[in-house]
């Protein structure tokens, strides 16, 4: 018993001085820039803010699409079965918004997407799926242009920028409840 008390004490001390001689700084990393900061300060809100400049036409959009898209969403953003969702196709039993009673209805961004700025914010940030984050601001307009008229939602020769696609106004829009939780215990 003796023994097992002096191997526990043995142990102890050991690490304690283990604890004590290793660095408080691990020489990884740095601080952020401002630069490195701006770079990743990319998102864009319901209402638009956070926009950048740029410009881009369903046309221009359809081109990329095809070469950057196609192959998880399909050749017309129907979808790729089992896991990459389908992105095109309003369908009008979705007129009357039974999401909750019927799941055969696609949710699609023209019958399921509240805000047109949230699919640039999404494009951008996280497409094409084996680069995330790579398409130009140009390049984001373009393809948000592309599904929007592809969904029927604007006109196939708009040409979206900042101020165009704050104005663009979803189907649905008006069945989604706003999120105006705070934080903390009320969320909980």
């Amino acid at each position: 018993m003796r023994r097992a008390m002096v191997l526990i004490a043995a142990l102890a001390a050991c690490r304690a001085q283990r604890a004590a001689e290793q660095p408080r700084h691990y020489g990884l990393g740095r601080a952020a820039t401002e630069q490195d900061i701006a770079a990743r300060d990319v998102d864009v809100g319901p209402d638009g803010a956070g926009l950048p400049p740029g410009s881009g036409t369903a046309a221009q959009g359809e081109v990329l699409f095809t070469q950057k898209c196609a192959s998880c969403h399909g050749p017309h953003g129907e979808g790729v079965a089992p896991t990459n969702l389908r992105l095109v196709g309003r369908d009008p039993r979705a007129e009357n918004f039974r999401f909750a009673s019927d799941p055969s209805l696609p949710r699609s961004i023209g019958n399921y997407w509240p805000y047109a700025t949230t699919i640039f914010d999404y494009v951008r940030r996280a497409m094409p799926v084996n680069a995330p984050g790579s398409l130009s601001n140009d390049e984001v307009y373009a393809l948000t242009a592309y599904l929007l008229a592809a969904n029927e939602v604007i006109p196939t020769t708009t040409t979206l920028d900042a101020t165009s696609l704050k104005a663009v106004k979803m189907p649905y829009v008006g069945r989604f409840v706003p999120d105006d939780r705070r934080g903390g215990r009320e969320v909980k």
